[in-house]
Order: structure tokens, then sequence, then C-alpha cells
């Protein structure tokens, strides 16, 4: 029971975040200013490619059906290895993703000025970590 609750919200997490993902790829801008990381306060976001974010997009709601596919209520005709790694692999990436890379993401960043930094503080490393926490613990309470 707590297995399929805890995969549910992993799923509507994952859902809420790959619709906003295409929502900027199909032209919104709403929230673009923060979560675009930015090299200072005042400087111009770093450039990422419409194609990369309709990946992003993708790779997340792939990852929310899969947790969905966890709390049995959904079934997919996928090889078991897919779940067998991909249950293990998501949590690790939310968790890597959570320290970052030292210099624009992460709890560990060396920019900490900008909108982007502000809010990945407050809202995106948080959210990664937790999203690695419960994926680890449906893991092991599975």
């Amino acid at each position: 029971m707590t297995t399929t609750i805890l995969s549910i919200i992993l799923f509507l997490i994952f859902l809420v975040l790959g619709a906003f993902h295409f929502y900027w790829f199909f032209g919104g801008t709403w929230g673009l200013d923060k979560v675009m990381p930015t090299k200072g306060a005042k400087t111009e976001s770093l450039q990422i490619p419409k194609f990369a974010t309709l990946l992003v997009g993708l790779g997340l709601t792939a990852c929310g059906f899969l947790y969905l596919c966890k709390s049995d209520l959904l079934s997919l005709a996928l090889p078991s290895w897919v779940f067998t790694y991909a249950f293990w692999a998501i949590p690790v990436v939310f968790i890597l993703r959570s320290i970052g890379e030292f210099n624009y993401v992460g709890f560990f960043k060396k920019i900490k000025d900008s909108d982007f930094a502000k809010a990945d503080s407050k809202i995106f490393s948080p959210l990664c970590l937790f999203i690695g926490t419960v994926g680890i613990l449906i893991q092991l309470i599975d």
C-alpha cells in the first residue's frame, strides 16, 4: 500500500514536471526566467535547445508512467530489465541532480545570486532530492 501511494505521488510530480516542459517547448514563457541557469545575477540565460526541452518533457513523463506501473494501476509490455534498472537509475539521477555540478545547479553550486540559483536552492534541488529519496524508499520497501 505504501509503495502504491508513493508511486502515485511520483507519477503526479513527473506528470506536472513533464507538462511544464511541454508548455515551454510549445512557446510558453511563464517561469522561464527562473528555470534557466545564468552566469550571474544580471547576465543572460544559458541557451538550451528547444529539442532538449521536448526530450526532458518526454523523459519526465515516461518516468511518471513507469511509477504508475509500479503502483499496479498501469501495465506496460516492457522487458523486465527496464523496470529493474529504471527504478534504481531514476532516483540516482535525481539525487545527483540535487547535489549538482558545482557551478550552476544543485546544493553545492558556486553561483548563488541569480534568480535561477535562488529557485534552485528553494525548489528544484529539494524536489530532486525528494524524488530520489522516495524512489529509493520505494525500492527498499517493495
